[in-house]
Order: structure tokens, then C-alpha cells, then sequence
């Protein structure tokens, strides 16, 4: 081993664990962070940069489960579950109905629901004679004691977790029904999976050790000269890390279009090419526009499956367009005039004002309706925001292609040719297969899957022909279709590449090889 040649290429970071640890102790980053103040990131790489030098070796990986607190389980926390205020309010001011409870304390009735179920079971409450909710008494060592218990730790614990080691087992089988892995906007705590890696410092070390002192090494040289130093004039006093003059300066990269965009530029030429018009909207949406326009009950699971961000201040619209929201909400209630018997419940216009970010594009085709011309063909390309768990064909927040025709003629095979059309001609597809799917808002409702050559098949967008629900209510009489198909999923195959993260790289080499691709 050539000592020396280590020892001049050793980063500081690398220096002080060499003197702080002797050969043989476990490390690992917490450690690191604890003993030196270093931050992750940088723990992490000098235990990479060790291990490239043959300093340290791993010795284990141990993987452990922490359960982190979300934003809702710290409101909880300040004000509250509805479990704690129901029974507050019960105990304080006498028996009320569930709608009255709701009323009171700022509720939705299903929610409501759900905690006198839980409590009912417990013993804490009973339905009186009159059939209203009343209290018995206060849970203890119960699920609902439990869960209190664990969001106050949580919220006390600076970092927000608790570690699944140090929780008893009913308090484990109590967080399993509080923790999601994902879409955690409607739970009190998050699952959080990491792998913590144990090393060790071999003998080597000490040589290189013995090194430093020897150097005066401390690894606390100053490395760059910052403004503070000039005018404190720290630097003349201080030791200087040694620079290498013969590193060659980095390459001046002439700028490029981002492949990503110019693709979408491309889809937007062909489009308008074949007549169609592009519309637009705002990222900030009300649940009206985002679903209830498009006849999404206001109850149904089917909204579970857009994991959507809501917003924090405001949390609500001042206003939904009229007439359109007594439209929607007749058709809703009982058809309208839309022919149907509709969802049969009472529908709930402040609910409807809530806003959040758009899940969908669909929502343009919604704003779009009781405008477009008849026939006529518009489109869009609209970024939405899900939570979800990033992988290679997944992200956070994606783009849409949106698109609607209306026409008296206009039929499933139309619809068909149009989705044909996006998956071979602008996804570039070979094979293309129709799915069956389901949609609040379509019927017959179609998804398109291609197959991509390295991830095989997946799903690129749905599409159907609009229900009269949503087009009569918005003053149309005439079959629409609509489809929104995913435009970064249609980019991995004309592109060619395979992984989502990808479109949205920092990396200029891979960018400008992608450019010259396209």
C-alpha cells in the first residue's frame, strides 16, 4: 500500500475519521453525524471514498422500519384525533346526534362515523334511547389510548420518527392501522424503510494515520477562501489544503433544447396539425373542476386512487361558476336533466370549493366543455401532481396529454383510431393492445397499453366517451370523447429510454446524447 499516495489524495472527510476511530470500530452514518456534525450526505460519501481507498470494508447491512409523522398527524397532535374531541365534546356537553357532532366540531360525516364505530367498540360511547351519541367512559390501554399516546411521542421527538424496535407489540399492531406507506395525506404517520450499513476501519488505517500526524494533517485545512475570511482576514492565519494545478478545467458545454420539451413541442405540432385546438387551466384546482364535473361521487372509493395534494392556506375557492355547479350538483342529487337517477345523495357545496392541486387532466376537458364548439377537436398538455411512490414509470408529478372530440358522429372506433394514432405515431409503439377500464366519468371506458422493449407492457392513459352526466350538465348534447394518455410514458419509447427519471435529468452529457437521439 502506498501510503503517501493515499494520504495526498485523502479528502477531509476521510481525515477526520481516520484520527477520531481506531481499527476495528463499527461506524456507521448516524454515527458520524453524532460524533463529527457531519450531515448524511457527507458521512456517506467519505465512507465510499474509505472504501475505494481500501480503509474500510462493510460488515453488515440491518434493515429497520421507522414510522414518520405526516402534517395530519401533527395536527392531530395539536388539536386532537376526532377520536379524542368527540369524546371531549360527549363528556362535556351531553349527548348529540352524528351529524350534530360533525357540525360541531369541524367534521366530515364519515369521518365522524368512523371514530364513534371505533369508540363504540371500546366501550367509550353507546347510542342513547334517543338515538344519540353519549359517553360512558374514557378508554385506557386501549387502541384509542394508544394511538393518542404514539402521536404525541412522535410529535414530541425532534425528528418526527419512531423506531420499530423500541415499540411494544400492541403498539406496533396499533400503528399498522395508522401508517401508510404511501398516500399518507390521510393518515397520521408514514412507513419508512431504510437500510443502515455498518463498517469497519481494517488495520491499514493506522498507517495512514501515523501518516498525518506525521504531515500535520488535521483535516480542518481550509479549502476554499470565502468573503468571510477576506474581510475577517482568518485565511493568513489558517493551514491550506494542497491544490492540484495539473487537473484539467472543466469542458465549456454549449447549451441544448432539453430533449423532453422538444418532444413535446413535437406533439403539440402534430396535433394542431390534424385540427385540433390546445386549452389550458390552473395547477390550482377545486374538487368541483377536478371531479365533481366529472361525476365522481363525492363518497366513492374511486377518488382514493388520485393520492392528491391538498392546499394549506387558502383551503378553499370563494366560488363555484354558476350555472354549472347547480347543474352538477342536480346531477349529482338525483339526474337533473341529464336523464339519469344520479348518485342519490345530498350534495355538498362547500365540500366542492376545497382546493388542491390538479390530479388529472381531465379537469381541462371539464373547464373546456360548456365552451367548445360542436364539432370540434381540442387538447392539452397538463402537468398533474399525484402522490406516489417514484420509479421507472412512475413520478410524483407527470404530464397528460388531454384531449376531447365532440361531434354528432364521433364513436368507440373514432376513439380507437385516435389512441392508435398517439401510440404508434408519437409513442413510436409496435404493439398496441385495448384494455377494458373504468372511469366515474366515461362509459364505455378503454385503456391503452403498449409494450415498451426493455419494461414490457404497461399502461399508457385511459380514454372513453364522456357520460351524459358530465356533458349535459355542462350544456352539450352530443357524444364526447376524451382520453388523457401519459405523455412521459409515451417520451421512454420515443425517446428510448427507460426509466421516467430520465426526461428530468441534470446530467448535460446524457442530455445532449439524448438530443442528438431525437
Amino acid at each position: 500500500m502506498d501510503v503517501q499516495s493515499i494520504v495526498k489524495n485523502l479528502h477531509p472527510l476521510e481525515i477526520r475519521v481516520i484520527r477520531a476511530y481506531a481499527p476495528g470500530a463499527e461506524l456507521t452514518a448516524d454515527t458520524l453525524v453524532k460524533d463529527l456534525d457531519y450531515k448524511p450526505g457527507h458521512a456517506n460519501q467519505a465512507f465510499s471514498w474509505l472504501g475505494g481507498k481500501g480503509l474500510i470494508e462493510e460488515v453488515r447491512r440491518e434493515a429497520r422500519t421507522f414510522f414518520e409523522i405526516t402534517e395530519l398527524g401533527r395536527t392531530f397532535a395539536k388539536s386532537g384525533t376526532p377520536d379524542e374531541r368527540i369524546l371531549v365534546l360527549l363528556k362535556d356537553k351531553g349527548p348529540h346526534s352524528l351529524p350534530e357532532i360533525a357540525t360541531a366540531l369541524g367534521l366530515e360525516n364519515k369521518d365522524v362515523g368512523s371514530a364513534f364505530g371505533t369508540l363504540s367498540k371500546e366501550g367509550a360511547v353507546k347510542m342513547d334511547e334517543n338515538k344519540k351519541a353519549a359517553f360512558v367512559e374514557m378508554p385506557k390501554g386501549t387502541r384509542h389510548a394508544i394511538t393518542v399516546a404514539l402521536i404525541r411521542l412522535a410529535a414530541e421527538n425532534p425528528s418526527g420518527t419512531l423506531d420499530q424496535a423500541t415499540l411494544s407489540a400492541d403498539e406496533v399492531s396499533v400503528m399498522g392501522t395508522l401508517a401508510k406507506k404511501r398516500g399518507a395525506a390521510d393518515s397520521p404517520f408514514r412507513v419508512a424503510e431504510r437500510e443502515t450499513v455498518v463498517y469497519r476501519l481494517l488495520p491499514e488505517a493506522t498507517q495512514v494515520k501515523a501518516a498525518l500526524d506525521s504531515a500535520g494533517i488535521t483535516g480542518d485545512e481550509i479549502g476554499s477562501i470565502t468573503p468571510s475570511m477576506l474581510k475577517s482576514g482568518e485565511w493568513k492565519s489558517g493551514s491550506f489544503r494542497g491544490y492540484n494545478i495539473a487537473v484539467p478545467p472543466a469542458r465549456v458545454i454549449p447549451g441544448r433544447n432539453n430533449p423532453y420539451v422538444s418532444f413535446l413541442e413535437s406533439v403539440k405540432d402534430k396535433l394542431c396539425s390534424l385540427g385540433f385546438e390546445e386549452f389550458d387551466g390552473p395547477l390550482v384546482e377545486t374538487e368541483f373542476w377536478n371531479s365533481d364535473a366529472l361525476f365522481m361521487p363525492q363518497f366513492h372509493a374511486a377518488r382514493d386512487i388520485h393520492d392528491a395534494y391538498y392546499l394549506k392556506n387558502p383551503t378553499t375557492a370563494k366560488s363555484i361558476e354558476e350555472p354549472w355547479l347547480s347543474n352538477v350538483a342536480a346531477a349529482h342529487e338525483n339526474g337533473g336533466t341529464t336523464g339519469s337517477r344520479g348518485w342519490n345523495y345530498s350534495f355538498d357545496r362547500e365540500f366542492t370549493k376545497r382546493l388542491l392541486l390538479r390530479s388529472q387532466g381531465t379537469a381541462l376537458s371539464a373547464h373546456q366543455l360548456h365552451t367548445a364548439k360542436i364539432p370540434g377537436k381540442y387538447f392539452g398538455i397538463a402537468r398533474c401532481f399525484r402522490y406516489d411512490k417514484v420509479d421507472a414509470t412512475h413520478l410524483s408529478d407527470f404530464y397528460q396529454t388531454e384531449g376531447i372530440v365532440l361531434g354528432d358522429e364521433v364513436n368507440l372506433r373514432t376513439l380507437l383510431g385516435f389512441l392508435e394514432m398517439f401510440a404508434v405515431e408519437i409513442a413510436g409503439a409496435t404493439e398496441v393492445k385495448y384494455v377494458p377500464g373504468y372511469f366515474p366519468f366515461t362509459e364505455p371506458s378503454v385503456e391503452v397499453h403498449i409494450k415498451h422493449p426493455v419494461l414490457g407492457w404497461f399502461e399508457l392513459g385511459g380514454s372513453g366517451i364522456f357520460r351524459p352526466e358530465v356533458t349535459r350538465a355542462m350544456g352539450i348534447d352530443v357524444p364526447v370523447l376524451a382520453w388523457g394518455i401519459g405523455i412521459d410514458r409515451m417520451a421512454l419509447m420515443a425517446l428510448g429510454l427507460n426509466d421516467l427519471r430520465e426526461l428530468f435529468s441534470s446530467d448535460i452529457e446524457g442530455v445532449r446524447l439524448r438530443k442528438a437521439k431525437y
